[in-house]
């Protein structure tokens, strides 16, 4: 079985009341829910964790390391300032996925740089909440195809 974390960072817990127009009405917890149907379908086990704190975020994508055979890493607005996020993506020996909601390239110019893109295998970006689903099929896809 396939171990992913599913790494979510700040203001995410605010979803389905956070600015809608942009997010959608779905909860974490919805989007959480959808993940754990489909990763069932692929067998994989999630870890499906939230934080608004960087320093928390980091300290879940070392402890990865050697557990998950994923991360799938929707940082937030720690996108584009986490140093500290891109080094420890970079310890970690498996597929790292970028997943953001929204495409970041048609919101303002500072959220056209992300820190994480340069350890990320791959980036889903503008799909809203099914965005979280196409990021497990991505792993389950990758790690079938090496």
């Amino acid at each position: 079985m396939t171990h992913v974390h599913i790494l979510n960072g700040p203001n995410l817990n605010l979803l389905g009341t956070r600015e809608p127009e942009l997010y959608g009405s779905d909860t974490l917890a919805d989007i959480e829910a959808m993940c754990q149907t489909r990763a069932a379908t692929l067998g994989q086990q999630l870890t499906f964790l939230q934080s608004n704190e960087e320093g928390t975020l980091v300290t879940w994508i070392q402890e990865a390391r050697g557990t998950a055979d994923a991360i799938i890493l929707n940082a937030a607005g720690y996108t584009h300032t986490s140093v500290a996020i891109l080094d420890a993506l970079k310890m970690f020996d498996g597929l790292k996925i970028e997943l953001h909601l929204t495409n970041p390239h048609k919101r303002e110019a500072f959220r056209h740089t992300s820190y994480v893109t340069p350890a990320a295998d791959g980036v889903i970006a503008g799909f809203g909440a099914p965005g979280y689903v196409l990021a497990l099929e991505a792993v389950a896809a990758k790690l079938q195809t090496g």
